[in-house]
């Protein structure tokens, strides 16, 4: 089947005839007296009928042997990194979500778990930093906010061959355009706040594994020790965004295209980054990696940070607010959102293209523009 039909229909899911999924809403489930398993469930925190499915349904969509969901996608990522072992050492790309080096840098570090940050479209700087101690390499393609595009099939190669896994947060890209795993990547995570939820009112995050039953089965034991779930309500609602998942990126797709175009010309706009424009300097990578471009952009104003936090302030679609893949139009200055150590150019705005109409779009963001 089909990405989008396999959305829809999970195979081995049935409701007795329900057409919407039930919400099993339940904390607890019967046993017998001396704790005798009478169903599948003993307690929401080990697992409930609705994080099942949806961990079904994702391991479909992502071509993946095992799927785990998480109350966020940082909780995902957290677990993931702290399943590696003391002495262990993460390479993490340059660009990258700012929490994912913070998580790295504070909570991975007590554990004994260093990381170092590199960019890892550099094959001599990744070659000088790659050592015996290298367990996983943490990338994000298209990335955050630059939106740079990795090769994940050349960097599974280069992981693989000093016996480290190869990352990838898919969260900007979604399976319905890109899947990591086809690639050669070991294990991909996503922020499911964002493009799989689609609404801008749910929280989860997930991992999906190539073919690691050992690592899932300890993933799960962390799950549960730990708390780290996702409510079956978010669940729930979640699964249900991804029925709608594939027409709606190519809508945010679309819309994202017709957007960059306008600001590649604009005369205001020192660079736009965009996977599929054809100015973008990996622009044949990504349309090999990917079916579209995605719903999300920056551009970099020629006047500085004065010019990108006035844009900011001016425009009337576009909402300033953090987070992405709804379906309203965000915008945002990365570097304020970040702080003192943020990587992001003083001159960028990051823009979560929803499902507007793209000449309302386009019109606020010239208007902003002047």
């Amino acid at each position: 089947m089909k990405f989008s039909t396999r959305a829809i229909h999970v195979p081995g899911i049935r409701h007795d005839g329900a057409i919407a999924p039930p919400i099993h809403l339940s904390t607890t489930f019967e046993h017998g007296p001396a704790n005798e398993s009478l169903t599948e469930y003993e307690y929401v925190r080990s697992g409930n009928p609705n994080a099942n499915e949806l961990e079904a349904r994702l391991a479909s969509l992502e071509g993946g042997s095992a799927a785990l969901v998480y109350g966020s996608g940082m909780a995902a990522t957290t677990a993931l990194m702290a399943s590696l072992r003391p002495g262990a050492e993460i390479l993490i790309h340059r660009d990258s979500y700012y929490d994912t080096r913070t998580v790295a840098a504070e909570l991975m570090a007590p554990l004994g778990i260093r990381h170092k940050v590199v960019d890892l479209r550099d094959e001599a700087a990744l070659e000088d930093m790659l050592s015996e101690d290298t367990a996983m390499i943490w990338v994000e393609t298209p990335s955050n906010p630059r939106l740079d595009i990795l090769d994940i099939a050349s960097l599974a190669d280069r992981a693989h061959s000093v016996g480290a896994a190869l990352a990838v947060d898919g969260t900007f890209a979604t399976p319905a355009i890109q899947r990591p795993l086809e690639l050669g990547a070991d294990v991909v995570m996503h922020s499911m706040t964002k493009f799989m939820g689609g609404h801008s009112d749910i929280q989860g995050g997930a991992l999906i594994l190539r073919d690691d039953p050992e690592l899932a089965d300890r993933l799960r034991h962390h799950r549960t020790l730990s708390g780290g779930v996702l409510s079956p309500f978010n669940a729930w609602l979640i699964a249900r965004g991804l029925q709608t998942l594939d027409c709606r990126m190519e809508r945010h797709s679309a819309n994202a295209m017709i957007i960059a175009e306008m600001l590649d010309r604009h005369p205001a706009v020192e660079r736009t980054n965009y996977p599929f424009l054809d100015s973008a300097p990996a622009v044949e990578l990504a349309r090999r990696q990917m079916r579209s471009g995605g719903g999300m952009l920056s551009f970099e104003l020629q006047g500085g940070r004065d010019a990108a936090l006035d844009v900011a302030s001016r425009v009337r679609l576009f909402v300033n607010a953090t987070s992405l893949g709804g379906v309203e139009s965000l915008i945002e200055h990365r570097a304020s959102i970040e702080g003192a150590n943020s990587m992001s150019p003083d001159n960028l705005l990051r823009v979560s293209v929803g499902l507007e109409d793209p000449e309302d779009l386009v019109a606020d963001l010239e208007a902003a523009l002047g």
